[in-house]
């Protein structure tokens, strides 16, 4: 596994106090209230349309909060550039260059902040983080050509590289087989090891409770309930939350 950085921290806690966010008149998140701290890994729930994408793109700053304020640690928004270089965001479909797995990771490599670049270093940083994948064996292949799943596994590879102190997924695991989707879970319990602090949206319970600590739930864009994983699993305290856990098992 590619290390995380041995450094003060830059980005965590990150804040959000009070945000909404109005996209084309319509309200897609209101009167949000969290705070991600270090080390923690966050699982947020939701039906489709909850927000949770969205939610994730003020956390990772590429969506501006209409209103309230998103910061980190050092009480800057979370849309500034400079901190764009402390998190890494793994999305549903990545998009692949038109070369091979390693120029892939590599690319993301040209994107880190000068305190973090090795220089020469930085090639066996790539096979780092495709060995933490497991995809050093075919590094050489095109990656437009891979499965999905693997697609998904180098995308997660250029997140690794970049050594966040905090890696965004959102549903990191849709549209994969069970044997693709298992490996992504190994990497997000490998990454959550070496000390990355995860923040992930999904739809399947079963992922959620074998990686979250603490669980989000929204529902039409609120947050109804932010608890301990196991609290929430056992006995949610939201009439909303007790309908999605009840719909999903049935």
């Amino acid at each position: 596994m590619v290390e995380s950085p041995k450094m003060i921290a830059n980005l965590l806690p990150v804040t959000v106090r009070d945000v909404s966010v109005i996209a084309n008149q319509k309200t897609i998140l209101r009167d949000i209230n969290l705070e991600i701290a270090c080390g923690t890994r966050t699982v947020i729930l939701g039906a489709n349309g909850a927000g949770k994408s969205t939610l994730l793109r003020v956390l990772h700053g590429l969506v501006k909060p209409s209103s309230g304020v998103a910061t980190s640690v050092r009480g800057a928004p979370l849309g500034d550039v400079q901190l764009r270089a402390h998190d890494a965001m793994l999305f549903q479909r990545p998009v692949m260059l038109r070369t091979s797995a390693f120029n892939n990771v590599l690319y993301a490599t040209q994107h880190l902040s000068p305190t973090k670049r090795n220089g020469d270093g930085e090639p066996q940083a790539v096979w780092e983080a495709l060995r933490a994948v497991g995809l050093e064996g075919i590094a050489d292949r095109p990656a437009r050509v891979l499965s999905g799943g693997e697609q998904q596994r180098i995308a997660f590879a250029r997140a690794l590289v970049r050594r966040p102190e905090v890696l965004y997924l959102d549903e990191p695991t849709a549209s994969l087989d069970p044997r693709s989707a298992r490996q992504i879970e190994d990497c997000i319990q490998c990454a959550a090891s070496s000390g990355v602090t995860i923040v992930m949206s999904t739809h399947h319970l079963a992922l959620a409770k074998r990686v979250a600590e603490s669980i989000i739930f929204l529902h039409e864009g609120r947050i109804t309930e932010a608890t301990p994983a196991q609290v929430f699993f056992l006995q949610p305290q939201s009439t909303e939350g007790r309908e999605f856990l009840y719909g999903e098992a049935i």
